[in-house]
């Protein structure tokens, strides 16, 4: 099935959960990308853990029929038509999802020996032994890859199932759950949700912001924006707009250490650093500062867009944001250096989620809010910030933020 790129309508999919049940955690981290050990290395994490070889995943689906002994698969799925916690099958799929039992146990919040305990259940469940364990790790039976095909499909047909039931719903109301990024919720969708909830007052927002894609195909979110292309294949995608990057500091650091007028004055600096997946901080780090260590130039690292604006505004060192930084309240000062990059943003749901009012109304209210045409920082060309304030005539940029004014300060 081809990825199909459109203005969009929505779709409702997560799973509930209960305090003793576990829901898987998203696969990815920035970008849509293969699991821990997907070059078919095993991935060990430390401690007492057990690595699952991240490629076992792919291997399940692509094995040919023919080479499982057709004895085996008979007895799998005659075990697997018997089973009745799922619960303990999900999480039998995360650990091989997630390349480790420590991963899967983070990724569940539960802890290793209760996915240890909850694999054996599964184990037995089935009569068949999934993983092989030694000092050297776990790896997936010939038997542990046939389940994994199989649980896939029946959380592929478990999902199709919540899909249908969310189709019934004809009224705007009920709850959305938005994914994005957290500078992009916190600093712009947040403060203008209000319109929205003016729109829709009966659509309760659950507003997730992180530093990792959500997959909305395995009912992460309805609605998820990505700081780059997500490659599933099932998910509609909309191109909302353009984020570009700049270096940035405050009056007070400047004053103290001077002005960097180039990439090469840079190392002679203070930095601050973003590390998260989308962020894609460190290949960055790599590519610009060739030869040196982040611990040679970095004073301060977070994993958070907020926390990494404030140190900055207040003096901490250099940083990169967003054009329309300065309209986040902090008394920063764009830099001009030759170093500028930008992110496509892009919007993604499910290709069956138009059927469901309350969702196809966020889509066209996202849209909208990334408009272009309206808010110049997010076009494909590249707007000093020093010209924002030119072009874009509506209310003041600090305000229409959710800054905090500097005036007077």
């Amino acid at each position: 099935m081809r990825v199909a790129a459109e203005r969009g309508v929505p779709q409702k999919e997560r799973q509930e959960v209960s305090a003793s049940q576990a829901t898987l955690a998203p696969a990815v981290q920035g970008e849509p990308s293969a699991a821990p050990g997907a070059s078919g290395d095993p991935v060990r994490e430390g401690g007492d853990d057990v690595a699952v070889p991240g490629s076992a995943l792919g291997k399940a689906a692509a094995r040919p029929a023919g080479r499982a002994a057709p004895a085996k698969a008979a007895a799998s799925k005659s075990a697997l038509a018997n089973l009745t916690d799922w619960d303990a099958a999900r999480i039998f799929l995360e650990v091989v999802r997630a390349g480790s039992f420590r991963s899967a146990a983070e990724r569940l919040t539960l802890s290793i020996n209760a996915v240890r305990r909850r694999i054996d259940d599964f184990e037995r469940q089935i009569g068949a032994t999934l993983f092989t364990r030694d000092v050297h790790g776990a790896r997936l039976t010939d038997e542990g890859a046939l389940v994994v095909s199989a649980v896939e499909r029946m959380e592929a047909a478990s999902f199709e199932l919540l899909r249908a039931g969310d189709g019934l719903a004809s009224a705007a109301s009920g709850e959305v759950r938005v994914a994005v990024t957290e500078g992009l919720g916190t600093f712009w969708l947040a403060p203008r949700l209000v319109e929205f909830q003016q729109s829709f007052p009966n659509v309760m927002v659950d507003l997730y912001c992180a530093m990792r894609s959500a997959d909305v195909s395995r009912h992460e979110a309805d609605v998820a924006i990505h700081l780059s292309r997500p490659a599933a294949l099932d998910v509609k995608l909309v191109r909302l707009g353009r984020m570009h990057l700049m270096c940035f500091a405050s009056e007070k650091y400047l004053e103290a250490y001077g002005v960097p007028k180039s990439i090469e004055e840079l190392v002679k600096h203070r930095l601050v650093l973003q590390v998260a997946d989308e962020a894609a901080a460190n290949a960055a780090f790599a590519t610009i500062f060739p030869g040196y260590e982040q611990r040679d130039l970095i004073a301060m690292t977070t994993n958070v867009s907020s926390a990494n604006y404030w140190a900055v505004a207040h003096g901490a060192g250099i940083g990169v944001f967003p054009t329309y930084a300065s309209a986040l309240g902090g008394k920063i000062i764009p830099l001009e250096i030759d170093l500028k990059w930008s992110y496509d943003i892009w919007l993604s749901y499910h290709a069956t989620t138009g059927r469901i009012p309350r969702v196809r109304h966020m889509i066209d209210w996202l849209v909208e809010a990334f408009n272009p045409g309206k808010y110049p920082w997010f076009k494909d060309e590249f707007i000093h910030p020093q010209q924002l304030k030119t072009v874009y005539m509506g209310e003041p940029l600090t305000h229409l933020f959710g800054g905090f004014p500097t005036e007077g300060r």
